[in-house]
């Protein structure tokens, strides 16, 4: 779980169902799984963490009414692999609310959605493999049940370096996956994570990542240059890279990865979003931070908000505002609180 961070809004205290909530009041992470049935050469989690556990239904739902119940505007679903949700249990039937819940991706989502929805809150899943089940959830994102959102694990998109990897999922239909999602839900954003430098990666095979990046229109993307992680199966792999060139890709990929990032922000200036805030010194007299349905706490840009234009118009830490999108900064847009 990612670590929370100084701000407003803290609540160290107890939440229920929920137990102890250690982020800002506003947004909670909620966990579905541990472990991971897949065995990436690149990655130590199943022989740290084992082979995936899914959480029972009824005990995921109840916490995160607990959670809602109890202030958090924002849930954010995490696990090693959120699409596999409920396989170790053969998808089997758990109840919520007196109700028949399946163990499965699809079902628990639809009811988080349910949940959330009398709170006006959000949910936003993470950590999404890009398996073909994943497509049933689109539906659930253009009816506004769940954040348009997806934090999608593709790490590359040559098929060959994804063998290497042993990565799940048919990686060489990623781009057309996409491309559907798109389709059905135009407001999608996909946020990713890619190894630029993997063992045995060829000039070509690094092209065909970048032209992915491009050709797919990935809202956000983090690349981490490859690195030895002990126990990996990937370090006896031939074709290890010099560092320098590792580096090197990195820096290539991100400076792709920003010119994608930075025009689709530069759309959004005229449009008016619903902002979550974050922190608004003095009631936002002074403006303020806060984030768009496009980012996700901690890991995306932010929203900069200007001091509302109205006097009467205040800012408050866990709640929505509307605001004007006037510029971009970086990763980050400018808005007017309206």
């Amino acid at each position: 779980m990612p670590p929370a961070l100084p701000g407003d809004g803290y609540l160290p205290g107890a939440f229920g169902e929920a137990g102890i909530k250690l982020t800002p009041r506003h947004y909670a992470y909620l966990k579905i799984s541990e472990g991971c049935n897949h065995r990436c050469t690149f990655c130590i989690i199943p022989s740290m963490r084992g082979d995936l556990v899914s959480r029972p239904v009824g005990d995921v739902l109840k916490e995160a009414k607990a959670l809602f119940e109890g202030g958090v505007k924002e849930l954010l679903v995490i696990s090693q692999d959120t699409s596999a949700y409920g396989v170790d249990v053969k998808y089997r039937t758990g109840f919520w609310d007196g109700k028949p819940v399946k163990t499965r991706m699809l079902e628990l989502v639809q009811t988080l959605g349910e949940i959330a929805e009398p709170y006006g809150a959000w949910v936003r899943l993470h950590y999404v493999y890009p398996y073909p089940s994943v497509d049933e959830v689109i539906p659930l994102m253009a009816t506004g049940r769940v954040l348009p959102y997806l934090d999608v694990p593709f790490q590359h998109s040559h098929p060959d370096v994804l063998k290497r990897m042993k990565r799940p999922a048919s990686g060489e239909r990623n781009l057309e996956r996409i491309q559907r999602w798109r389709e059905a839900c135009p407001e999608i954003v996909i946020r990713s994570t890619f190894i630029a430098g993997f063992p045995g990666e060829t000039e070509e095979e690094f092209q065909h990542l970048l032209d992915f990046v491009r050709e797919a229109q990935i809202d956000r993307a983090g690349c981490f240059a490859y690195s030895d992680v002990t126990g990996a199966v990937a370090n006896e792999l031939p074709g290890m890279l010099p560092l320098e060139v590792r580096e090197e890709r990195r820096a290539r990929f991100m400076a792709v990865a920003e010119e994608v990032s930075i025009a689709k922000l530069q759309r959004r200036v005229g449009a008016t979003m619903q902002v979550l805030v974050d922190h608004a010194p003095a009631m936002g007299r002074k403006g303020g931070v806060g984030r768009t349905y496009a980012d996700a706490p901690e890991i995306d840009g932010t929203v900069q908000l200007l001091p509302p234009e109205k006097i009467s118009k205040q800012l408050k830490v866990g709640e929505f505002t509307k605001a004007r999108i006037v510029a971009v900064q970086g990763h980050d847009l400018v808005a007017l609180p309206i």
